[in-house]
């Protein structure tokens, strides 16, 4: 049976032979400063927070398709944002990379481009407009191929926040040397969201020392709190905060200390 990540990957694929076509590939701009989100992490005394802008999402539909990337960046920004991540992908999530350049135009924070990457083609794409991170899905691809792209994204100068959400995809990634893990709460088959998959992955993670991002399902202080108490080094938040009525409040109160945290 097909799942919905089969479905976007498929498009992915259409995509990229555009990309290819168009040799858009091909265009590579360095105008952008580099912008470190390790740095950071290493520095910081508490929780990092990564603020996503997304319009839309396969399990949810629409979420806030009237707001401008630039308004919610600078949102982010005041109110305390480590890292913002823009969705690019458009089939799916109804996002672009002109909302990606947009933000970048707009902030000087780490910006992460958040899509399903499975050619290099994207990566020159996503650094040609403004970003400093990119999402690498170990579920998209097999071990050789992440290696290959986490290798070709460092000689472009990005970091690499690369995700999991089991013990063998894990044992993968690890295996390529990133040093950003992010444990997607959210079954990318099932679309279904258990923060004990961070509490399951974070020993091991936290054990061959690196920084841990728990990303998904995040919606209160409460559930910060709990993936903090698993070692979490940050967190990825968006609908929350895309939705939110008081996303001052609600992005302030997730800015916890890492006191008591299982640190790197």
């Amino acid at each position: 049976m097909e799942t919905i990540l089969d479905k976007i990957l498929t498009e992915k694929r259409k995509e990229i032979m555009e990309l290819h076509k168009g040799k858009e590939a091909a265009q590579t701009l360095d105008k952008h400063p580099k912008r470190s989100f390790i740095s950071r992490l290493e520095a910081g005394d508490e929780l990092a927070v990564i603020a996503e802008f997304k319009r839309a999402s396969p399990s949810k539909g629409d979420i806030n398709i009237s707001q401008k990337p630039e308004d919610q960046a600078l949102f982010y920004k005041k109110f305390g944002a480590d890292v913002i991540s823009v969705l690019t992908d458009n089939t799916f999530f109804k996002g672009s990379f002109s909302d990606l350049t947009s933000v970048r135009e707009t902030v000087d924070l780490p910006v992460l481009c958040k899509d399903f990457i499975i050619d290099e083609a994207q990566i020159i794409k996503a650094k040609a407009s403004g970003a400093n991170l990119i999402l690498l899905i170990v579920a998209a691809m097999g071990g050789g191929r992440l290696k290959e792209l986490y290798d070709f994204a460092l000689e472009q100068e990005l970091e690499v926040l690369m995700e999991v959400h089991n013990e063998e995809e894990l044992e993968t990634a690890l295996e390529t040397g990133t040093k950003l893990i992010g444990v997607n709460n959210r079954n990318l088959k099932t679309f279904e969201v258990d923060l004990e998959v961070t509490e399951r992955l974070a020993p091991a993670i936290k054990k061959a020392g690196r920084f841990l991002i728990s990303e998904s399902g995040i919606k209160t202080e409460e559930d910060v709190q709990r993936v903090i108490a698993a070692g979490a080094n940050g967190i990825l938040v968006g609908e929350a905060f895309m939705t939110s009525n008081n996303l001052e409040g609600l992005l302030k109160a997730m800015k916890l200390p890492l006191r008591g945290a299982v640190k790197q």
